[in-house]
């Protein structure tokens, strides 16, 4: 079979496979990825890769085919799951069936991130019908608990030992632009705990919220404050107060508060540093002992590629071959799965059609030239690494 894309079926081809990955529901909550990823595995085996399906716990499925076993491994990866519709009646079509009209793809997941996987998917068939790679082997993984930012996905690949990668792929929502650098992640849970009594009188108890108050202040004091100073060009150190719970009624004094917090992290700053400076700052708060707890939810390093290796030069190439311009390097803002293997030395590359902007959206959608950009860019790019046997 010849190296050159039909490009004249290509777009059916792709609008297809989203059309049917969008129909599949895989939201998180409940994180359900066992229909999309039998259905990914189908085709996949049929293809002719050897695949597994496996799962950390229910009812998180995975996926990981391969073909071939020399170096080097050029491995893809993508989510499954994809966030909750939370408003319904913003919609103007239904979540779970595609529509694809002026130019675009239409439905939940349509940009984050099933149109990678459909990219992803249709890549490993193309792969497949000229004979598989020439060299190295070809990995392709669809995984879920992305949008919990939980362990049962693609950190369970990594811990199991099933995905080790030279250079890892991952679906993202970029343009088909690159990130080779990303933030890590730490979430955290503060609960301050105090004495509940009648709010008519308030000095018989011990008010939890006006404890998290303080501890808080002593946090923005010694830690948040000085965030700002932390940088690495364009990536900034950030944190957010996401939710914060306490008191049962206004007539009672609230014995106990908590909140949770979400600290980005530069390369360089690890998660278990960032742990121990925010158990610092509230050891330091002056609250009395055991009166507060700290939680560590999630925790991951992030990573800094050097933006010179033979993944991000063939991505350099592809994108430049289909464009006529010169890729761009994006500053990161969400968190991928790459990160995961952010300690282990090798190439990671954040890519795929679509935009931050329309996923996590009502109405999210998809351009189709990009999802057609994105499979030639992708093809050549494994062409260019790993080659075909036919």
């Amino acid at each position: 079979m010849s190296d050159t894309l039909d490009e004249a079926s290509l777009e059916g081809d792709l609008t297809s496979i989203l059309s049917h990955l969008i129909a599949l529901p895989s939201a998180s909550p409940p994180g359900d990825t066992r229909k999309i990823c039998a259905y990914a595995a189908d085709r996949l085996r049929r293809a002719g890769y050897e695949t597994l399906l496996p799962m950390a716990a229910e009812p998180i499925a995975n996926v990981v085919a391969r073909s071939g076993t020399a170096k080097p491994c050029l491995a893809f990866n993508v989510h499954a799951d994809t966030h909750t519709v939370t408003n319904p009646g913003n919609w103007e079509t239904d979540p779970l069936r595609a529509e694809i009209r002026d130019g675009r793809v239409y439905g939940l997941g349509a940009a984050n991130c099933k149109a990678s996987m459909a990219v992803h998917l249709w890549l490993a068939e193309a792969a497949a019908g000229r004979g598989g790679p020439k060299k190295g082997e070809l990995v392709f993984t669809f995984a879920g608990d992305q949008e919990n930012l939980g362990p049962g996905g693609t950190c369970h690949l990594h811990q199991s030992g099933l995905v080790k990668p030279d250079i890892l792929v991952v679906g993202a929502t970029t343009g088909n632009q690159l990130i080779t650098a990303e933030r890590g992640v730490l979430w955290v849970t503060i609960t301050a705990l105090g004495e509940a009594a009648h709010a008519g009188d308030p000095d018989s108890g011990d008010n939890a919220i006006e404890r998290m108050m303080r501890l808080l202040a002593a946090l923005q004091r010694q830690v948040f404050d000085h965030l700002g100073e932390r940088s690495d060009g364009d990536i900034k150190s950030t944190v957010n107060i996401g939710t914060i719970q306490g008191g049962r009624n206004l007539n009672v004094v609230p014995g106990e508060c908590a909140v949770e917090i979400d600290r980005r992290l530069v390369p360089g700053e690890t998660a278990d540093e960032a742990f121990e400076e925010i158990q610092r700052a509230l050891d330091a708060a002056g609250e009395p002992e055991a009166s507060f707890t700290l939680e560590r939810l999630h925790g991951t390093n992030g990573f800094k590629g050097a933006g010179d290796g033979p993944g991000v030069g063939a991505f350099r190439a592809a994108i430049e071959a289909r464009t006529g311009a010169r890729a761009r390097f994006l500053t990161p803002v969400g968190a991928c799965d790459g990160r995961y293997f952010a300690d282990d030395g090798i190439e990671i590359i954040n890519v795929g059609p679509g935009t931050v902007a329309e996923g996590h959206a009502a109405n999210e959608s998809v351009s189709v030239m990009q999802l057609v950009d994105a499979a030639v860019i992708h093809f050549d790019v494994v062409k260019r690494l790993l080659g075909f046997k036919n």
